[in-house]
C-alpha cells in the first residue's frame, strides 16, 4: 500500500457551479476550467497529461454530476467523498485558510492518503433514477409543509390555496413516482431485486423504490457495510473505564428514514421481526432503539436476498 501511496498521481477538484478548480498531487501543481462539457474534456486531457490516475471531489450537489461521469468514462479512478472528512483533514493539518484553489490542493492530499475513497462511479440511468427519487422526495416533504399550514390557516381563502397546492404536489409526485416504476422497470435485474425485496415483511413498493434508487450499493457489500451505508450502524462512544452510548449516524438519511418506516411493520408482524422487537423492549431497550435495531436487521436481510437471489422465507 506505501508503495501505491508514493508511486500514484492523484487529483482532487473542488467543485463550484461555474468553476472546477483542480490540483495535482504530489508535485502541487493547479489549475482552473469552466465547469461545463468542454472544461471537463480539458481537464480530462491535462489530467491524462500528467500522469494522475485517481481523482477525488466532494459531495456537495449535482455540479460535479457531468464531471464525475466524464471522469468515469475516460478511465480515472473516482472518488465523491463526504464535505466532513476532507474537513477533518484539515483540521489535522492545522491549516485555517480556505480558498478554491487550498481547497483543491486540500482534496488532492487526501486523494493521495485514502485509497478507500475510489467507488465504482454510477451509471447514467443510475443517475436519472437517483434524480427523480430525490424529486419525489421533495414533492412528499412540500406537501407535508402544505398540510401544516392548512392545519394553521383560518382564512377560508388561504386554506383553498393549501388544497389547490397539495392536490397539485400529489399529482405531480404521482407522476414522478411512474416515470421512477418506468426506468426500474426497464431493467430486469431490477425487476428481480424489487421482488425479492417486497417478500420481506414491512417493505412495501415505496420502500423497496427507495432502496433501488438510493442504495444502488445492495447486495454487493457485506453486512458491517450496507448498514453504515444505510446509516445505521451503531458507532461507539468508550473512553477508558467509561462505556458511552453508541449512535447511529451518518449515511444516508433517505434511506434510513424508508427503512425505520418498514421497522414500524415488520416489529409487528409474526412473519418479520416480531420476536426480535418484543425480546429487545424486554430488555429494556426504549422503542426507537428498539425500531432501529429491526431497521438495521431490515437492510442487512436485503443486502443478503439480493446477494443470495433468495425470497425471505421465515414461516
Amino acid at each position: 500500500m506505501t508503495t501505491r501511496m508514493m508511486t500514484t498521481c492523484a487529483a482532487g477538484v473542488d467543485v463550484g457551479r461555474d468553476w472546477l478548480d483542480v490540483a495535482i498531487a504530489p508535485d502541487g501543481r493547479g489549475f482552473r476550467v469552466a465547469n461545463a462539457p468542454s472544461g471537463v474534456t480539458a481537464m480530462i486531457v491535462r489530467l491524462k497529461r500528467a500522469g494522475v490516475v485517481r481523482v477525488v471531489l466532494e459531495s456537495i450537489g449535482g455540479y460535479g454530476m457531468t464531471l464525475v461521469r466524464g471522469l468515469a468514462q475516460a478511465g480515472f479512478e473516482v472518488g465523491v467523498v463526504d464535505p466532513r472528512r476532507i474537513k477533518a483533514l484539515r483540521t489535522a493539518e492545522g491549516r485555517r485558510a480556505k480558498t478554491d484553489r487550498l481547497d483543491a490542493a486540500l482534496i488532492a492530499r487526501f486523494a493521495l492518503l485514502m485509497i478507500d475513497t475510489v467507488r465504482p462511479a454510477p451509471s447514467l440511468a443510475a443517475y436519472e433514477v437517483r434524480a427523480l427519487s430525490t424529486r419525489r422526495r421533495q414533492l412528499v416533504e412540500l406537501a407535508a409543509v402544505e398540510k401544516t399550514r392548512l392545519k394553521q390557516a383560518l382564512d377560508p381563502e388561504i386554506a383553498q390555496s393549501c388544497r389547490d397546492m397539495i392536490a397539485l404536489l400529489t399529482a405531480e409526485r404521482g407522476r414522478i413516482e411512474a416515470r421512477l416504476r418506468d426506468r426500474l422497470n426497464a431493467d430486469p435485474d431490477t425487476v428481480r431485486k424489487t421482488r425479492l425485496l417486497q417478500t420481506i415483511p414491512g417493505v412495501g413498493p415505496a420502500v423497496a423504490m427507495t432502496l433501488l434508487a438510493d442504495l444502488p450499493e445492495l447486495g454487493n457489500l457485506d453486512r458491517r457495510a450496507v448498514a453504515s451505508l444505510a446509516g445505521l450502524a451503531p458507532h461507539p462512544n468508550d473512553s477508558g473505564v467509561r462505556n458511552g452510548a453508541a449512535h447511529i449516524g451518518g449515511g444516508r438519511p433517505c434511506v434510513r428514514a424508508a427503512l425505520y418506516m418498514a421497522a414500524l411493520t415488520a416489529a409487528r408482524s409474526d412473519r418479520g421481526f416480531k420476536i426480535e422487537y418484543a425480546a429487545l423492549r424486554a430488555a429494556g431497550k426504549p422503542a426507537k432503539v428498539a425500531l432501529v435495531a429491526i431497521a438495521r436487521k431490515l437492510v442487512v436481510v436485503a443486502n443478503t436476498l439480493i446477494k443470495t437471489n433468495q425470497q425471505w422465507n421465515r414461516p
